[in-house]
């Protein structure tokens, strides 16, 4: 039998929808203002598939956290570059080849979403991060561009405080 939907389901419902240039991002260590473009986090669930004669039923497997991009400008002074391998120096040290230890280099990361007139309308705290892999950008001596890098980060796993 067919459903007749009321008239709350038909109609538009107002909302103000989060837009994506109001975000800030907070790296101890590294300013947010050099921080252009972010992934927000992503989470893979893993499934899995129980086989039992003709048919298949799938579960959730060990969920893993995606690492995040960021997408960096690189100011001259105070240099983005060199706040970027502040934090990797934590987790390794290219001159003598030493690695630190996790207590070290891994840090807290705070991605806040904000509304209109500037309140955080989100946060995620990404626990246990790292700067996995770098790039710092090209250059091109055609171009009058900014330079950006970008690092990924990677993560034991994100909370949704609000």
């Amino acid at each position: 039998m067919a459903r007749i939907l009321e008239a709350p389901e038909m109609h538009f419902q107002e909302f103000e929808p989060q837009v994506q240039n109001r975000f800030i991002l907070y790296i101890n260590g590294l300013p947010s203002y050099i921080v252009k473009g972010a992934a927000k986090p992503k989470l893979n669930l893993n499934p899995i598939t129980l086989e039992h004669i003709n048919m298949k039923r799938k579960l959730i497997g060990k969920p893993e956290w995606q690492p995040i991009s960021l997408n960096l400008y690189q100011p001259i002074n105070p240099s983005g570059a060199q706040a970027v391998m502040e934090w990797i120096r934590l987790s390794y040290e290219s001159i003598t080849g030493r690695a630190g230890y996790a207590d070290f280099y891994k840090k807290e990361v705070i991605l806040n979403m904000l509304g209109p007139i500037g309140d955080v309308v989100e946060e995620w705290r990404l626990k246990g991060a790292f700067v996995s892999d770098m790039d710092l950008g090209t250059l091109d001596w055609g171009a009058g561009d900014p330079v950006e890098g970008t690092i990924e980060i990677t993560y034991d796993y994100a909370v949704l405080e609000f």
